[in-house]
């Protein structure tokens, strides 16, 4: 549910009030605690929300709203900047213009693009030939994406990390890592985020963050979500277009920029793969709607201020991109869809092209292993004072290992409610069947799987997933939900649905019932059953002997013999492992 500040509606009596009497009242100093500190500091959660209502208050252009709930009980915010102003959230549904979604403080203790879009949007309404310049375009801001992480203030838990003096942590009010919870949404702050995701709908996607791992001598560095899995023209667009002139305009500020060093306890002289951002991250879940997916990382050891400076710098240029080629973008976008659903089959799962690299001229610093002063083993030492400019190979080409033929629709079983809830968070549409039904469909159940033996977010993920697939005649129950895929959620459907896809529901444990059997027999009475039953099937029972004969460790187990002919039986539960998702072609 959203909710909208009253300061919004509030803006315009007071704007009103204003310009019939301009000397009753000074404009306000929006001079931020950035500035204040020397680029030192940066503001606490509350500071940040009352600095932005006094932009609203001040400045017709903008208008702050609120959505829903985070897990921390507070409401997450949306500032949006437009020309004329926007009084109603719904309105940025009908405007034509460009749009673009920031956001800031997924890890607090990473501030860089709070600060950087204080002074972003305050530089935008005090300035008439910016206003001008990007009259064609709405900027949408989350100012604190994590407020509970943000409340939980300190000035340790950053242990590398140059700057500022105070902020946030990385865990939210639950201790989630919001930047691993888009696809699954445990938490409020997802669910808030896929309100205000669907109501601006935006052309790009720009998540502001701060790295660590490896030492070199750029400032900030870039991660666009992995080309070929966007795909199409649209990940053509992004690789061959986006990213080669924001570089360019960055270049011609003075920044130096490079994507993102994908490297972790070694030197990045051997060069690296492209992050590949599945749909767990930020932009791996913007892209599944076509929006085209930008992550800001700026390095931890360089000065705060420095940082900040070329994040906004950054903004800039994005926002310059945008509107120049918003128009192509919306086309792109448009016609997306009917890419995929063209396409016939769609990958789910990818690895690295390593026999396809791409060169770059790397700014990086000598590394070297040397002695330990507090262990006793060696510790990477890079060397400021021996800087260089070197060819390094970057891997930013991945490639399919699996594809799923796209189906006509699928169909959920009703009573998985949380799978449910997430396909209406995220604008899926569905019907439901009035009477019992019988349709011919493809079932799936799980044949393999590998889970994880330590917890990871809350869950304990499944991967290397494979189904075996039948075609059956199945009753479906009124009630039971059909999801048509020609629509603009397909990427979505297929991402989540498709259980060996990376970040499946599967993958996430939402189905995690059907993998234990409910029923099951006594081997002292079925012996006498399975002796019948064998007898009465001269097929399975040959196929029976033949394991025996073929299959040493299952000759050697009396267990598994009777075990395969009680699965072979009609006790055995049809629901074990079968998916309660069907697919119709």
């Amino acid at each position: 549910m959203r909710y909208y500040f009253k300061e919004v509606l509030l803006s315009a009596v007071l704007l009103l009030m204003i310009s019939c009497d301009n000397s009753s009242k000074a404009p306000k100093n929006f001079t931020t605690l950035f500035e204040t500190s020397n680029g030192t500091e940066t503001p606490e959660y509350k500071d940040v929300i009352s600095y932005y209502k006094d932009l609203a208050e001040e400045y017709a252009a903008i208008s702050l709203f609120s959505f829903g709930e985070t897990d921390s009980g507070k409401p997450l915010h949306l500032v949006v900047y437009s020309n004329e102003g926007v009084f109603n959230v719904d309105e940025i549904k009908h405007l034509p213009k460009n749009r673009v979604l920031i956001n800031n403080g997924i890890h607090p203790g990473e501030s860089d693009g709070i600060d950087a879009s204080m002074l972003l949007l305050r530089d935008l309404v005090q300035n008439d030939s910016l206003k001008e310049k990007y009259k064609n375009t709405i900027i949408c801001v989350i100012p604190v994406y994590n407020i509970g992480g943000s409340l939980n203030r300190n000035s340790a838990t950053r242990a590398n990390q140059n700057g500022p003096k105070s902020y946030g942590f990385r865990g939210n009010a639950r201790n989630y890592d919001l930047n691993r919870d888009f696809i699954k949404q445990d938490s409020k702050n997802a669910a808030a985020f896929a309100d205000i995701f669907h109501t601006v709908n935006p052309d790009v996607f720009i998540d502001n963050h701060v790295s660590n791992g490896a030492d070199y001598q750029y400032a900030i560095t870039h991660l666009f979500t992995q080309h070929n899995k966007l795909g199409g023209n649209l990940g053509t667009f992004i690789e061959e277009n986006m990213r080669p002139s924001l570089e360019k305009s960055l270049e011609n500020k003075g920044i130096a920029i490079t994507p993102y060093v994908n490297v972790w306890g070694t030197t990045p002289k051997e060069g690296w793969s492209q992050f590949f951002d599945s749909p767990r991250y930020s932009t791996g879940y913007t892209t599944l709607f076509n929006t085209l997916g930008l992550m800001v990382e700026t390095h931890m050891l360089k000065p705060y201020k420095t940082r900040v400076a070329q994040t906004y710098q950054l903004l800039f240029s994005a926002l310059d991109f945008t509107e120049k080629n918003g128009v192509k973008i919306k086309e792109l976008r448009a016609n997306a869809v009917d890419e995929v659903l063209a396409q016939e089959t769609y990958p789910i799962v990818f690895k690295v092209d390593a026999k396809n690299s791409t060169e770059l001229q790397f700014k990086g610093y000598e590394g070297e292993y040397i002695d330990s002063k507090v262990t006793t083993g060696q510790r990477l030492f890079y060397d400021k004072s021996k800087p260089y400019t070197e060819p390094v190979k970057y891997y930013n080409n991945f490639v399919a290992t699996k594809t799923v033929k796209i189906p006509k629709a699928y169909v959920l079983q009703q009573g998985w409610h949380k799978v449910l809830e997430r396909l209406k968070n995220n604008n899926i549409k569905f019907s439901r069947f009035k009477n019992d039904t019988v349709i011919a469909v493809e079932v799936n159940h799980i044949d393999n799987f590998e889970t994880s033996k330590t917890a990871y977010e809350g869950h304990y993920l499944h991967a290397n997933t494979s189904v075996k697939a039948s075609t059956q005649n199945f009753k479906f129950r009124k009630g039971d939900v059909y999801i048509d895929t020609h629509q603009k959620g397909v990427r979505y459907l297929l991402e989540t649905l498709e259980a060996a896809a990376t970040d499946s529901f599967f993958n996430w444990n939402f189905f995690d019932t059907i993998l234990q059997q409910k029923e099951g027999y006594s081997a002292y009475v079925f012996e006498d059953i399975a002796e019948d039953f064998l007898a009465q099937n001269p097929t399975i029972k040959k196929e029976f002997l033949e394991k025996l004969k073929t299959d040493t460790a299952f000759a050697n187990n009396a267990k598994a013999q009777l075990n395969f002919v009680y699965k072979q039986s009609p006790h055995y539960e049809l629901a074990h492992l079968r998916l309660p998702i069907f697919k119709i072609f």
